[in-house]
């Protein structure tokens, strides 16, 4: 079976953007894929955190993603496979500052940063993390990484550095991992329409996975929908509403309702309530899920630890195997 690896960084919850960006293919994939997916805790170092926070959110999104139907013996934490970092720092050897200094997260994360603190550190982990993530791919040998069409660009830094790698060394090693498109609906802030989902923005803007019944239906509820500026044709917020029911795969109610929209008669509280509906009923057999999960939350963890040590033994077979070809020292 091919090999597709991808990975999520613990940040919090999961949202609505997130599930259908990524987590609900991810499900999918598995069927077919020899799957390994990451929650990529050492990514979060690059900016500040707390320490307990990270990691209460690495087993929260642990748990959160198995919920979702991720099969446990394809997750692994990050952490507990130390030879991600290792191969980080060979693979920096063979990536040029040029290439760093071109990626556009790490302008985008420091301005960010600079906004909140003028003053505030900007680390080299920032700087470097995307080689981390280049180790990330190609120590799995990954033949696919799942993408939208407009992160293709994110890849080739790791196709480059797998190609410069394969030449330095003079041996076809590393594969050259080529993106797996997906159909990402492209899903905006509830409150505001103009900007996409996001927990950056603030609570109001993301929906919660796994929220409550009566939390999902008070949000949608008070989606915006027309801003009063004479908009023509069918304004940010209500595609909005119409891309939910779609992602939420409710094509009945969505065609009924578009057709009340084109000619005339579309009522937003029809809309509103049909979008919620949908909403809790892709979301509560998550909920229930979770709570299941956490009531054998020792168990879970297991195996999760053991998942994550099998994960690592492909880890340090390709390790073993980069140090003969870079010629390091081995303790065997």
């Amino acid at each position: 079976m091919k090999k597709v690896l991808s990975a999520i960084q613990p940040t919090g919850d999961l949202h609505l953007g997130n599930y259908f960006g990524a987590v609900q293919n991810w499900v999918k994939l598995q069927d077919n894929y020899d799957c390994k997916y990451g929650v990529v805790d050492y990514h979060c170092m690059t900016m500040p955190y707390k320490a307990s926070a990270l990691r209460e959110n690495t087993w929260k999104m642990v748990f959160q993603l198995l919920a979702c139907g991720v099969k446990v013996e394809n997750v692994f934490v990050q952490s507990f496979v130390p030879e991600h970092v290792e191969l980080s720092w060979v693979l920096s050897c063979v990536c040029s500052y040029g290439e760093l200094s071109r990626m556009t997260q790490f302008k985008d994360k420091t301005d960010q940063l600079k906004d909140k603190d003028k003053d505030a550190l900007v680390s080299s982990g920032l700087f470097l993390y995307p080689v981390l993530q280049a180790a990330d791919i190609l120590i799995y040998h990954a033949d696919y990484v799942p993408v939208g069409k407009d992160q293709e660009q994110h890849l080739e830094l790791s196709r480059n550095i797998a190609q410069r790698f394969n030449t330095q060394f003079e041996k076809e090693y590393f594969v050259h991992p080529e993106p797996l498109f997906t159909e990402i609906p492209k899903l905006l802030s509830l409150a505001d329409p103009n900007k996409k989902m996001s927990k950056s923005l603030g609570e109001k803007h993301y929906v919660n996975l796994f929220a409550e019944e009566d939390r999902i239906r008070k949000q949608v509820k008070s989606a915006v929908t027309d801003t009063g500026e004479g908009q023509i044709g069918m304004s940010p917020g209500v595609k909005n509403l119409f891309e939910l029911l779609v992602a939420c795969n409710e094509k009945t109610i969505h065609d009924q309702l578009m057709q009340d929209f084109h000619n005339g008669a579309l009522k937003y509280s029809a809309l509103k309530e049909a979008v919620g509906e949908a909403l809790v009923q892709l979301i509560s057999p998550f909920r229930d899920n979770l709570k299941a999960l956490e009531e054998n939350k020792k168990q879970i963890k297991e195996q999760v630890k053991d998942s994550s040590s099998n994960i690592r033994k492909v880890a340090q077979q390709t390790m073993k195997e980069v140090r003969e070809i870079t010629g390091l020292l081995s303790l065997k």
